[in-house]
């Protein structure tokens, strides 16, 4: 069962680390996992799949994240000069907890945007997210994010922005 207390902390993540993602803040989205961290965006949408037997499009460790969040930072990320005006709307969320007081947290989302890179295309990307939380030093931290996207075993465009 949930606390409302356990609920708003939860849902005040979610839209903290889209809102974070949204705006390229990405220094403070990386301090937003755990060491053990996995952030995995599989290459169907279902999610059904070993992340170690089958493709996926992004399937990160924590060295893989920081990694990633340097590359964003670096400017020479040119799939992402200049970066992509991003919104996320979040909906549908639904919070379980585990018997060690962890948080596994499903959403769905659409995320609008706004490749201006090139073609100057307003792209929409919807899916369901798959969150782990935990408390860490009384702060909710993710160890593992799943996304879902619709048309994931489609081709895709770039995914060099934050999913």
């Amino acid at each position: 069962m949930v606390s409302d207390a356990e609920r708003k902390a939860v849902e005040a993540f979610l839209y903290r680390e889209a809102r974070l993602a949204d705006e390229s803040r990405y220094a403070e989205w990386e301090a937003l996992w755990t060491d053990d961290a996995i952030y995995w965006v599989p290459a169907v949408a279902s999610g059904e799949v070993d992340p170690t037997r089958q493709i996926s499009h992004i399937y990160d460790n924590r060295a893989r994240i920081a990694t990633r969040v340097r590359m964003l930072q670096s400017g020479y990320r040119y799939s992402q000069v200049p970066a992509s005006p991003m919104r996320r709307v979040i909906s549908n969320i639904e919070i379980d907890k585990t018997p060690q007081g962890e948080f596994i947290v499903g959403s769905n989302f659409l995320l609008l945007e706004m490749s201006i890179q090139a073609q100057h295309q307003l792209r929409l990307w919807g899916g369901r997210t798959i969150h782990k939380l935990r408390w860490v030093n009384d702060e909710l931290k993710m160890f593992f994010k799943q996304v879902l996207l619709v048309n994931a075993a489609e081709p895709l465009p770039n995914l060099t922005f934050l999913v």
